[in-house]
């Protein structure tokens, strides 16, 4: 409710958190708490959940008691009411510290829920204080304690209410599970089977907290940042309100900015009073100007310079004015600007005026049962971003707007975010005044919130709700709902001009998912099985989701899934988590399986039965292979893409599902292909027919690029027939495209386009160096017909020695490294050890070729385990164990 406002010196937060007990009821049975307190219910203790600062969600609340969980029976949450109640001490100021500098006895106390989901009732000693019918509208209410109070909280079931009868929709959303849903305000995360899991939120998803502010009040705070040539300016505006609110007295609020220990300051003016009866106190605006400000930049283009913002709030009255200060959070300056090309047909991001390659994921909560995670959880999580080398995520509107944690990670680390308001597919009542009103304060709180973000990128009307209006065969006049087109349009341009509005993620063209004009959902090369070329025939021009594939993770987290390790992919409890469009005849298996019959020259369904580990092997590479492909193609200097984000960052639940690391936060095989290809310094082998092999180098950095490009030419997986380098060099933010037959004397037919002959080599190889180190980039070719890059016709052929080595070296830190060798092409290299995670996995090393890889300890070992591990190439019959150096 306060905006940017994180916290107030003076102002006690006070997070209700424990004491709370939890109860179910049929629909209707009981209608307020003078009923619920005569009927026979039985109540269940809820455990306090810190990362929530909430009684949190009904699902939650009964998994943390062990009576429910997500690999049992189903509960159907939104087929019942939900109680919670609590009982909690009044005021009483003898039983805790004063703040300090705080003006006048007056004390002001305010029930704060931040997230109600979804038709909640609140009342407090009887008394009703809330009514809420959107999860995404925070309140705040003052109120009169008692010396003993009870809180209690109804979230009404959502069944009973989609019964009711109302206008059907204009087309259809057949992800959800019930049409009606479009009425309210509630996220689709358990509501959409076939991919997300089932447990509907239900319940008090954000924090719970009595507020309690003595002296001064600071409401309504309202952020902007903009440039005046190469100074900074932050915009401010805020209400301030004095306690008791009869008292005068002359305001005098001071910004300050700072950076670095240089601290800039600026004094708000007081606006004209005004006769709004709904903003009581006084409006306070002003702007602060930093000449030759930092400016921010995404990680992979340069430094995410920030800024903290405070407010200095005082009052004079009978002489004295002790200031109270208010922490605004970090801003951070940048130019964001929508780059649509000459032709208008275009979708690219310019940041600082340069053109930035979006690259990254579409995210999911970390616990989509609770939706909190602790800060330490998140930044962990982003950390994994920013290394992988993606620069973006996107919080989708089929999931939830985010926590403050998660936007100051952002900042902080440099990531972009693409953020959509909550609604998807759905044909929505805008036209109905309630839900529009409602609609319109969830829009305003939560630009507010988001407003001079630095890694704010791209406000976004919806997800795919134009797609599947023209999909399900509405006329053309309905595919850009008003809703989408105007009203949210002009409430982004007022609170956050600085950043580009979309109106919806597939957007523009003579149908919405056309990829080759605007945006849109690309799942050529994925859910509609089109071949490797598809990524540059289809001329994408920005893929605000793409490349979903039933991402296999790592035989542990296999185990975490009902069955453990004797679950087969066939199995219906590997089925009932694997994702699928709902009235398909198939599912992203199937997807998965049809690359890995493409790749490797195996019968999937075969393999399957035959070796099912070998099968799970193959599967976690194909779908790492063709990612890195895909995204190899799109970086490339003449190509039309501008970005592209995987859909999704992580799984909802453990199981093969579309994340590229798993429920657990363990990287899949696709996370580490990817990690490679997405570096801000990149390279890339495509083959372009007749004209030979090109060599790729992709360099997004501030600084240009000096560095040695070697191409080395293999036969037989070992045998050198040749190796060339050069010095190469690239601009800032620059990219290379480099004839691979320009390093050699005479004609080589790298890419067997011409067949005049058997081909020069099976296997080439692009490494980017620095003063003869190991190559910090690295591309590969494998010829098609390869006798090393296919598993035969039973998924089996694989070599009895590659001559592979690996040598464990204790570091002082407690990580390791591991130093390892080859005397053969080993491909897909999968390192496993135990406790220990590696920085790189699933990657190829080229014959005689060594690397170091870096080994993270992982909290759970202790130092007195012994260091046990292997390493399993792909092509290799048997794995080889980890030795640790004397």
């Amino acid at each position: 409710m306060n905006g940017r406002v994180r916290a107030v010196l003076g102002r006690v937060d006070e997070p209700l958190t424990e004491g709370w007990q939890l109860a179910s009821t049929p629909p209707g049975q009981i209608a307020d708490p003078e009923a619920l307190a005569r009927a026979d219910v039985t109540w269940l203790p809820v455990a306090p959940s810190p990362q929530a600062g909430a009684p949190s969600t009904a699902a939650a609340a009964l998994r943390a008691a062990k009576v429910w969980s997500l690999d049992g029976p189903r509960r159907r949450f939104d087929g019942e009411d939900w109680w919670w109640r609590k009982r909690f001490p009044g005021a009483n100021r003898a039983d805790r510290a004063e703040p300090s500098n705080i003006l006048g006895e007056e004390e002001e106390t305010a029930l704060c829920f931040d997230g109600l989901a979804t038709i909640a009732d609140v009342w407090l000693n009887g008394v009703l204080l809330v009514s809420s019918t959107n999860m995404f509208v925070a309140h705040r209410v003052v109120v009169d304690l008692a010396a003993d109070n009870e809180l209690v909280i109804r979230c009404r079931a959502l069944d009973a209410l989609l019964a009711a009868r109302r206008p059907r929709p204009r087309w259809r959303a057949p992800m959800v599970e019930h049409q009606q849903l479009r009425w309210f305000r509630a996220t689709l995360l358990g509501r959409t089977p076939g991919w997300s899991p089932p447990a509907a939120v239900v319940g008090p998803w954000r924090p719970i907290r009595l507020e309690r502010s003595r002296g001064i009040v600071v409401d309504d705070v309202t952020l902007r940042t903009s440039f005046d040539g190469d100074a900074g300016v932050l915009h401010v505006a805020c209400q301030i309100r004095s306690l008791p609110a009869e008292e005068s007295g002359r305001g005098r609020v001071t910004l300050a900015l700072e950076r670095g220990g240089t601290v800039h300051r600026a004094t708000l003016d007081r606006a004209p009073a005004s006769d709004d009866p709904g903003r009581p106190g006084a409006t306070y605006a002003g702007r602060i100007v930093v000449p030759r400000v930092e400016r921010w930049w995404p990680h992979t283009h340069g430094e995410p310079a920030l800024y903290r913002a405070h407010l200095s709030v005082s009052l004079e009255r009978d002489g004295r004015a002790p200031p109270v200060e208010v922490d605004l959070g970090a801003v951070g300056f940048r130019e964001v600007a929508l780059d649509t090309g000459p032709d208008h047909r275009g979708f690219g991001l310019r940041i600082n005026g340069v053109p930035v390659f979006c690259r990254g994921a579409c995210w999911t909560p970390l616990d989509p049962v609770s939706l909190a995670a602790d800060p330490r959880e998140l930044e962990a999580a982003l950390d994994q971003v920013r290394d992988s080398g993606m620069n973006m995520l996107r919080v989708s509107g089929t999931m939830v707007y985010e926590s403050d944690d998660f936007y100051d990670a952002a900042d902080a680390k440099g990531i972009l975010i693409w953020q959509d308001f909550m609604f998807a597919n759905m044909d929505y009542p805008e036209d109905d005044p309630a839900f529009a009103r409602s609609v319109d304060e969830e829009a305003r709180q939560v630009l507010k919130r988001l407003a001079a973000r630095p890694s704010l990128a791209v406000l976004c009307g919806n997800s795919e709700v134009e797609q599947q209006a023209a999909m399900w065969g509405a006329s053309r006049d309905r595919w850009e709902p008003p809703l989408f087109r105007e009203t949210l349009a002009a409430r982004a341009a007022e609170v956050c001009p600085d950043v580009p509005y979309w109106p919806s993620s597939a957007h523009g063209g003579a149908f919405p998912h056309q990829a080759d004009v605007g945006t849109s959902s690309y799942y050529g090369v994925g859910a509609y099985q089109r071949a490797l070329d598809d990524a540059r025939r289809a001329e994408v021009r920005f893929a605000s989701e793409c490349l979903a594939f039933a991402n296999v993770p790592d035989a542990r987290a296999l185990d975490r899934m009902p069955g453990g390790e004797s679950l087969r992919v066939h199995h219906p409890a590997w089925k009932e988590r694997a994702p699928r469009d709902l009235g398909a005849g198939w599912d992203f298996d199937d997807v998965r399986d049809h690359y890995v019959a493409r790749l490797f020259h195996v019968d999937p369904a075969t393999l399957r039965y035959a070796d099912h580990e070998r099968y799970l092997a193959l599967g976690r590479v194909a779908t790492g292979e063709i990612m890195a492909a895909v995204f190899g193609e799109w970086r490339r200097k003449r190509s039309t893409c501008r970005g592209g984000l995987v859909w999704f960052l992580r799984d909802l639940w453990p199981g093969a599902g579309w994340g590229i690391v798993d429920a657990g936060g363990e990287p899949k095989a696709a996370y580490h292909f990817l990690r490679r290809a997405l570096q801000p310094t990149a390279v890339h082998i495509s083959d372009e027919g007749g004209n030979g092999l090109a060599v790729h180098v992709v360099h997004d950095g501030p600084a240009p690029l000096v560095a040695e490009l070697e191409i080395a030419l293999f036969r037989a997986g070992e045998i050198v027939v040749g190796r060339a380098r050069r010095p190469v060099e690239a601009p800032p933010h620059g990219a290379l495209e480099i004839p691979a037959a320009a390093f050699f004397e005479g004609f080589l037919d790298l890419n067997h386009a011409y067949r005049f002959g058997p081909p020069p080599a099976d296997l080439v190889v692009a490494s980017l160096t620095r003063d003869g180190g190991e190559p910090f980039a690295q591309a590969f070719h494998v010829l098609l017909g390869a006798s090393f890059a296919h598993a035969g016709a039973s998924g089996a052929l694989r070599e009895l020695d590659l001559g592979l080595t690996a040598s464990a070296r204790p570091r002082d830190d407690g990580d390791v490294d591991l130093v390892i060798a080859t005397r053969r092409f080993a491909r897909a290299i999968h390192v496993d050890v135990e406790h220990f995670r590696a920085t790189d996995n699933h990657f190829h090393l080229a014959p005689g070729g060594t690397r170091t890889v870096r080994l993270h300890r992982l909290a759970s070992n202790g130092s007195a385990k012994p260091l046990r591990g292997t390493l399993q190439p792909l092509n290799a019959e048997s794995a080889t164990k980890v030795t640790v150096a004397t």
